[in-house]
């Protein structure tokens, strides 16, 4: 099996498959990736186009193919001596009828066998749940749901089986209460079925008896008259045929569940969500039961080597990563056996604080690189825009340019909102640890929810890890940061309760907690805690913040801190030497599923960072010609300054390379797409919208102003003006773009190609990001052979990132060894433009290999209208090279040439002089060898 170089990540869903995969295997293999990077594959929720709302870990999704087609997937690769890295989803499952395991314990309750599968708590007080399930899955309150009609009793005749409906949801009845309905039928043999369902209502073995029952009442139902009896028997239970609803809610209070309308879900839902969605609920992974249940198929393909390489998603929900890390580890080595010649990349979705490391003893290859993602991003911003963007923002829009302050805000809003209760369940347990305790028996509830929400809210991570030994040092550091934050804002009488929840909440280790119920208790509030300051996270930066402060947007996405605007280069090397000797086979990625911006879409917004004069008075123009396209909703402006703002942004960014102001199809394209955008965005925010209550009238005032400047005649000069803007910055931009790819592909670590990027990608949040791919043209571009001066003469059609891109790949296939275990040295850079320029070697053995980019450069590159800085632009910038590579043979990897070396330098007018990137390659004693005759 080769070792892992390169990976490409595909998204499945029905309208790409597995086959589909498989008839591109020889276009990734020559590209030069080594291995393909999945989605998750197990069968997901009917039409999923993602794969994470999984309903049955056991199978291989039917509607991917099945294992068939996986199986012939791994056949095509192994052709090619290339292998697969599979996405798992150990945090969460769909909640759907399509869902056995949940469709059990809707049906059984405690008495399911999954019941202990999901994180559920059985024992809430309020007697509406006591036992029960909150099931927010109405539109509308429940009695209005009920007193319409709206749900219906089905009988499944082939199965034997009642359920209610609601539109496209299915509720299955528990076995017991089809006695109710039975019993209403005048049939004999009606009446003893309904004894002997009736008898399933707190039997032991309840669930292994029903199945002989139903396949009784499937025979009874088979027949005509049976079937007629049936449902004569069900007209009792609806409401708008016998005009009251109370038999139906009768029967409703027999189930498990507590049919309810969604918005119930924040305040009252008894059961651990993904973040706050109600259609995916938390499993209990650290349950062995339910480790092995929900890996089973996966260690499975593991065992027949299907599967080279795992992603662990949202490794933050789980109870324990550490422990879940370690386990995993332990069986897929077990399982691989000690023949195995390569080693199993493991990887773990996770955002990174600033300064933070996943925990060495994790035994993980790292994360799936939303760190060096974000890198990348603070290298090639400008520090001369900071404060400019920072003064318009806060002028133009009224807010604060703090990020940090629209975090706080953001998380005091979804800890009291959407993650009410799950703020709740912490907030109790910590009180009734209070009652454990004489010294602590006077702290009120209210006085741990002031001072819970505060620490949270002040948090500057994810979560923390502690556990039995307490915190670790890096926990220690992110804990005190949130504590003295907190301090500030709690009153001198709340220092006493913060006090306790620093003790209880890592501050002391578990182990000191006397054995029994308190060390229970604390675990459980503990681990309760870190599974909220995740999704608090998540909600607050992610899908709030992000989407209200837009002082520039290309630093907002997944694994960002727009805090911080940029870092200078030294920053930059210091990040790879540490993941150079911490992390070497880390995924490097620029494109995600879920980033919110494309790569290239980014790269030409952070151009703005370089030309932020030039911004603020176009911007200020557009403002002024988009005055009649404003309308008043309310006490609003539609769109609010921000919006408008954040809408330039992302039409500067995103605007296709060869789009004319006069291509009405073309336009209407870009209109799709940028309100698909626009709707989240406004919603995302929750200052005037949001997706619980959509402001109708201010959304649609917003996508009218979208709509008459991109299509109004009215406003052409508005229109070309955003569009000639867009074009100005976008050679800058694909000059970062190519700069970027260069990088990701040669640093320490593994590059992850993102479906279809080896193009350009504009896309924007999802679903824009997710759009089908045209390999046909991808694979045909790859197949030509073109000098870079022509490709750079067309830059518009993205083949010469394609062509970058294979180039540096082949390359590193051949020299395996210089990128897994080569070590990193900055470059010393030297002349008028020394801050333009970042280089560094990669070194193992006698091999070596020298990278040059240009960083922050859009002033060099001046009104080109091509991604290439002219030669004479560089004037005498050069750079230095270590004394042991001067006297060596440097070729150009990029355009064949040999490389001219003056004394210690390279001259950046030469070496940039045809391709706007350098990759160099420092020929070896071995090199020179082979080539002597």
């Amino acid at each position: 099996m080769t070792q892992l170089r390169a990976t490409a990540r595909l998204q499945f869903h029905p309208g790409f498959t597995l086959d589909d995969a498989t008839a591109l295997v020889d276009y990734f293999a020559d590209l030069g990736i080594s291995h393909l990077y999945a989605s998750p594959l197990t069968r997901a929720r009917p039409g999923s186009m993602h794969g994470y709302d999984v309903v049955d870990p056991t199978r291989i999704n039917p509607e991917l193919g099945g294992e068939a087609a996986l199986e012939r997937l791994v056949a095509a690769l192994r052709a090619k001596g290339m292998g697969l890295i599979l996405d798992i989803v150990p945090n969460h499952m769909a909640v759907s009828d399509a869902n056995p395991w949940w469709r059990s314990v809707l049906e059984w309750g405690v008495s399911s066998p999954y019941a202990a599968y999901f994180d559920i708590n059985w024992r809430v007080e309020d007697p509406l749940l006591h036992r029960r399930v909150l099931a927010p899955f109405l539109g509308r309150d429940y009695a209005q749901v009920l007193e319409d009609g709206e749900l219906q009793l089905d009988y499944d005749a082939a199965q034997g089986t009642f359920s209610l409906t609601y539109f496209d949801n299915r509720f299955p009845l528990t076995p017991a209460s089809y006695a109710d309905i039975l019993h209403r039928s005048q049939d004999h043999q009606l009446n003893q079925l309904a004894v002997h369902f009736a008898a399933l209502e707190g039997c032991r073995r309840g669930p292994q008896k029903a199945p002989e029952l139903h396949r009784e009442l499937a025979r009874f139902g088979s027949t005509p008259d049976g079937l007629r009896l049936i449902h004569q028997a069900m007209t009792a239970f609806d409401s708008k045929a016998v005009g009251h609803p109370a038999p139906l809610h009768a029967l409703l209070e027999c189930q498990h569940y507590r049919l309810a309308n969604w918005r119930t879900a924040a305040d009252e839902i008894n059961w651990r969500r993904f973040f706050d969605i109600n259609e995916l609920i938390s499993l209990r992974i650290e349950s062995h039961e339910v480790f092995e249940a929900a890996h089973g198929k996966i260690f499975e393909l593991i065992e027949r080597g299907l599967v080279d390489g795992l992603r662990i998603d949202h490794i933050d929900g789980l109870a324990d990563p550490r422990g879940y890390c370690r386990k995993l580890r332990r069986r897929v080595e077990g399982l691989r056996g000690e023949n195995a010649t390569s080693p199993f990349p493991i990887h773990v979705e996770k955002i990174l604080g600033v300064g933070e490391s996943v925990p060495a003893d994790w035994q993980v290859d790292g994360t799936t690189g939303y760190e060096f993602m974000n890198q990348i991003s603070l290298l090639q911003h400008d520090p001369a825009g900071e404060a400019p963007l920072h003064r318009f923002w806060a002028s133009e829009t009224a807010r604060t340019p703090d990020f940090l302050q629209e975090v706080y805000e953001a998380r005091r809003l979804v800890l009291t909102h959407s993650l009410a209760a799950d703020f709740e369940t912490v907030a109790q347990g910590l009180m009734r640890l209070a009652r454990t305790e004489i010294a602590t028996r006077d702290i009120t509830l209210n006085g741990i929810r002031r001072v819970l929400l505060e620490l949270i809210a002040n948090f500057t991570v994810y979560r923390t890890y502690a556990a039995a030994c307490g915190r670790s040092e890096q926990d220690r550091v992110y804990f005190r940061q949130a504590r003295q934050a907190a301090s500030v804002r709690l009153s001198p009488a709340d220092m006493t309760v913060l006090d306790q929840l620093d003790r209880w909440l890592g501050g002391e280790p578990l182990r000191r907690a006397p054995p029994g119920p308190v060390r229970r208790l604390r675990r459980r509030v503990l681990q309760r805690f870190h599974q909220l300051t995740s999704p608090a996270a998540a909600k607050a930066v992610e899908d709030t913040a992000f989407y209200r402060s837009g002082v520039l947007l290309s630093r907002n996405d997944v694994g960002f801190d727009p805090e911080h605007f940029q870092a200078p280069p030294v920053a930059f090397h210091e990040a790879n030497i540490r993941r150079c000797q911490l992390y070497p086979r880390n995924l490097l990625t620029t494109a995600t599923h879920d980033h919110k911006r494309g790569e290239d879409t980014r790269a030409r917004l952070a151009v703005i960072s370089e030309r932020a004069a030039w911004y603020v008075d176009r911007v200020r123009h557009w403002q002024q010609l988009a005055a009649p396209l404003r309308r008043a909703v309310g006490e609003v402006s539609a769109p609010s300054p921000a919006d408008e703002l954040m809408l330039y942004q992302t039409l500067l960014a995103s605007w296709p390379l060869d789009l004319q102001c006069d291509d009405i199809e073309g336009l209407q394209t870009f209109h799709g797409r940028v309100a698909g955008w626009q709707e989240k965005a406004l919603r995302e925010a929750k200052l005037i919208s949001s997706w619980s209550a959509p402001a109708t009238e201010y959304e649609t005032a917003c996508r009218d102003f979208l709509s008459g400047l991109l299509f109004d005649d009215r406003f052409w000069s508005l229109r070309a003006a955003i569009a000639d803007a867009a074009q100005r910055l976008a050679p800058a931009g694909a000059l970062n773009s190519l700069a970027q790819s260069l990088l990701r592909l040669t640093v320490p670590g593994v590059p992850d190609l993102y479906q279809g990027t080896e193009f350009w990608d504009f896309s924007l949040v999802d679903p824009d990001n997710r759009r089908p791919v045209d390999y046909a043209e991808r694979r045909q571009a790859l197949s030509r052979s073109a000098p870079p001066e022509d490709l750079l003469s067309r830059w518009h059609d993205g083949h010469i990132k394609q062509w970058l891109v294979a180039r540096v790949l082949r390359w590193r296939a051949t020299h395996p060894a210089l990128f897994q275990h080569g070590q990193y040295q900055p470059l010393e850079i030297c002349g008028r433009h020394a801050d333009r320029l970042l280089a560094f070697a990669r070194t193992h053995a006698d091999q070596t290999m020298v990278v040059v980019v240009p960083v922050r450069a859009a002033a060099l590159l001046g009104d080109s209208e091509k991604p290439l800085i002219a030669a004479q632009q560089w004037d005498d910038t050069a750079v230095r090279l270590p004394g042991h590579l001067q006297t060596r043979a440097l070729g150009n990897l990029l355009t064949d040439e040999t490389v001219r070396v003056e004394g210690d330098r390279i001259a950046a007018s030469e070496l940039l002089a045809r391709v706007p990137v350098g990759f160099i390659h420092v020929q070896s004693d071995t090199d020179i060898r082979e080539q002597q005759p």
